[in-house]
This record gives structure tokens, C-alpha cells and sequence, in this order.
């Protein structure tokens, strides 16, 4: 598993500075670094992407609507449309895991972990009570 905390999230942004500018792009980092999440550009591409739990997203999104939403109409777009993808998804992760055991009661444990980004006690867990029932 990657170094990466279990609860953020990404969200890709194509073509940011073209389509919000560049000082734009800057006043949207400071105030993203302020709600917790982080923006930044994908290697050396023009892509753009803003990682962060879904809850500091969400506060990204209201301070950028609260600054300048015109500006910044793209970017609170795209956050919101992917927050909202994010709550229909809601499924907590252990009902994520005992469907999964139960559609397939060979999958291994790195095939849980991959699949729901858990841990391998949570997997273990899964598997254990999969057997018990």
C-alpha cells in the first residue's frame, strides 16, 4: 500500500491554469493549504490535481465560493461534482469487505486491501467473519 492516508481523496483538475489562470491557481493554493487539503501539479504535465479528506474538501469548496466565485468556478465545480460521487459511494468499508468475501470467498487478503484500501487487520477480520457465518 502506498503512503497514503486512507481517507484522502484526489481529485484531478485538467488543464487548471488555462481554464481559471495562473494568480488564480496561487490564491487557490494558499487557501487550499488553509482548509487542509493540498494542490498541486501532476509531475510536469499541466494537469492539476487537489488531494484532502473529503470534510476539508468540502470547507475548500465553501472558502473558494466565499472568496471569488467566479474565478474559481471551474475548480468548486469539479470538487463538489466529486464530493458528490464520494457520498453516494458512502459504503462503509466493512460492508465493502464481507460483499467482497462473500461474491468471492477465495480472494486473498492483498486483493481485499487493494480493492477497498484497508488494512490487513481489517481484511483478517473480514476473511474471520466470512468463515464464522
Amino acid at each position: 500500500m502506498k503512503g497514503q492516508s486512507e481517507d484522502k481523496h484526489i481529485i484531478h483538475l485538467p488543464s487548471l491554469i488555462h481554464r481559471i489562470g495562473g494568480d488564480n491557481v496561487k490564491k487557490a493554493k494558499l487557501i487550499a493549504k488553509e482548509n487542509g487539503c493540498e494542490l498541486k501539479r501532476v509531475r510536469r504535465s499541466r494537469n492539476w490535481q487537489v488531494s484532502g479528506e473529503p470534510c476539508a474538501q468540502r470547507k475548500l469548496s465553501d472558502s473558494l465560493n466565499f472568496s471569488e466565485p467566479e474565478a474559481f468556478q471551474y475548480l468548486i465545480r469539479k470538487i463538489d461534482e466529486r464530493l458528490v460521487i464520494i457520498n453516494e459511494n458512502s459504503e462503509s468499508r466493512e460492508e465493502q469487505l464481507k460483499k467482497l468475501v462473500f461474491e468471492n470467498p477465495n480472494i486473498t487478503l492483498a486483493e481485499l486491501m487493494a480493492m477497498t484500501n484497508c488494512s490487513i487487520a481489517e481484511a483478517r477480520l473480514a476473511r474471520f467473519t466470512a468463515d464464522l457465518l
